[in-house]
């Protein structure tokens, strides 16, 4: 028999607690903690067993690997080259993806501009909780998008939605957001874990059982994550994060999680007043306003999955009058920039503890992996001297505790990207200078075992690239 009970749970993070908080304990977020009721059903303590397997209704039975027919569904190519690669080659029919993002970054652009081209082939149905039709089609006449079989629905109720999906029967559909659909049958506000659990689920079912591609927006927390509970993360095919600032016109969409392809992929897009347009350079594009005679930058080479990217690490150093000189770390990981920084004073006899030191990726790239160490702790080096590095040199190497300079995963495929992009030099660990000089024609692999190596091999090429300065 069921009873009638309550709980408390958080909007954005979805612990569940035993009473009402002001202010999560879990997120430390106001106001986010909603009383749901839910029913709990009692469990006989024993379960009758059926005699055989087709006593139990509706239950399927175990198949055998080996014998499970399958059949290769093609993808849907939606016209946008650097969504469609970062999905893995296009939308798998029956797959969920969830986009992300912050207010303003252009979530509802992209996912317009997705359902007009697919729309020149294949039905779409955008389902917007958040405007009315006529700002829909607004944006769409702005983007110059609409022409083809794309249907726009302003709903928020689920049993409604899903009416309306199974009698127009479309190939893709679009649910922006998550957080403003509420079923009926669910006794809570819209945006509610128990709302976003019950509504996603449903929706998945249905993109399983009629072979829809539904797109979810969602809403993003003020620490950037998803906003809901996680296991919708975990409910869906594909997460996408769409990050940016929204004054500006670039934008860098990521996958997180991609049942059909690689993850920790990146997208790149400009936002321009005709909507977003791919990227195909990126390393041109991320390294266009740099000052080659800058001292204090340094170009480096990370991995976003399996794409190179070549990106600008900048740093300033200058002499402070606090007590407590400032740290200050962007697009970086800030304990791993304080590490660096010790490795220098410690192993290099560089001072930094009175000095302030700011550091920057520029481009607004997060870089979080270790072979952009030695471009940190050369950026530092060039800032403190107010000495620029050559123009077509770049580093890569994961610096250790002691100093030593460490060899960092597909070298061969940034040593190419570095080439590919007009720089002669790399500096880089002794073990991956070996191979570079065998597999990369046109590109001179200066290796170096520790940190004071790396130092000395540049000032050597900046005595070869500027003898006048070295003779004063």
């Amino acid at each position: 028999m069921a009873k009638s009970t309550t709980k408390f749970v958080c909007s954005a993070c979805g612990v569940e607690l035993p009473r009402w908080y002001g202010k999560c304990p879990e997120c430390n977020e106001w106001n986010s903690v909603n009383e749901e009721s839910i029913a709990t059903i009692a469990i006989p303590s024993k379960m009758p067993i059926a005699s055989t397997p087709s006593a139990i209704i509706g239950a399927s039975l175990p198949l055998k690997l080996d014998g499970v027919q399958t059949e290769d569904q093609p993808r849907i190519v939606t016209g946008l080259a650097e969504f469609d690669r970062l999905l893995g080659g296009g939308i798998v029919p029956g797959s969920v993806v969830l986009l992300g993002g912050d207010p303003g970054v252009g979530k509802s652009t992209l996912l317009t501009q997705v359902s007009d081209t697919l729309s020149q082939r294949i039905p779409v149905l955008y389902i917007s909780g958040e405007e009315s039709v006529h700002q829909v089609k607004l944006r769409a006449k702005r983007l110059g998008a609409g022409s083809g079989e794309l249907y726009v629905l302003a709903e928020t109720v689920l049993e409604h939605m899903l009416a309306r999906i199974e009698a127009m029967n479309p190939s893709v559909v679009v649910i922006d957001s998550i957080q403003t659909t509420r079923a009926a049958a669910i006794d809570s506000l819209p945006g509610s874990v128990a709302q976003v659990r019950g509504c996603g689920n449903a929706l998945q079912r249905l993109a399983k059982e009629q072979g829809v591609a539904v797109f979810l927006v969602g809403h993003v927390t003020k620490e950037g994550g998803l906003a809901g509970p996680k296991a919708l993360e975990h409910m869906v095919d594909t997460v996408l994060s769409f990050e940016g600032d929204s004054h500006l016109n670039y934008r860098i969409l990521r996958a997180t999680k991609n049942r059909f392809g690689s993850t920790d992929e990146i997208a790149l897009f400009e936002m321009r007043g005709q909507g977003l347009t791919s990227v195909e350079n990126p390393s041109a594009w991320l390294l266009a306003e740099r000052a080659e005679q800058s001292p204090g930058s340094v170009v480096t080479c990370i991995m976003e999955g399996s794409r190179p990217l070549l990106v600008e690490v900048q740093a300033l150093v200058c002499h402070s009058y606090l007590n407590q000189p400032r740290r200050q770390v962007t697009g970086l990981d800030y304990n791993r920039v304080n590490m660096i920084l010790a490795v220098l004073e410690k192993r290099a006899g560089i001072r930094l503890s009175d000095k302030d030191v700011f550091v920057n990726a520029a481009g607004g790239v997060n870089v979080r992996e270790p072979a952009a160490d030695l471009a940190i702790a050369l950026a530092v080096c060039s800032s403190l001297s107010d000495r620029a590095l050559p123009p077509d040199l770049a580093v890569m190497g994961e610096i250790g505790l002691a100093g030593e300079v460490r060899g960092v995963t597909a070298s061969e495929a940034r040593a190419k990207e570095i080439s590919r992009m007009g720089f002669n030099n790399v500096i880089c660990a002794r073990r991956d200078a070996k191979s570079l000089k065998l597999r990369v024609a046109g590109l001179n692999s200066v290796g170096a075992g520790y940190l004071a190596q790396a130092l000395s091999a540049l000032a050597g090429l900046q005595s070869e690239h500027s003898p006048e300065q070295d003779a004063e």
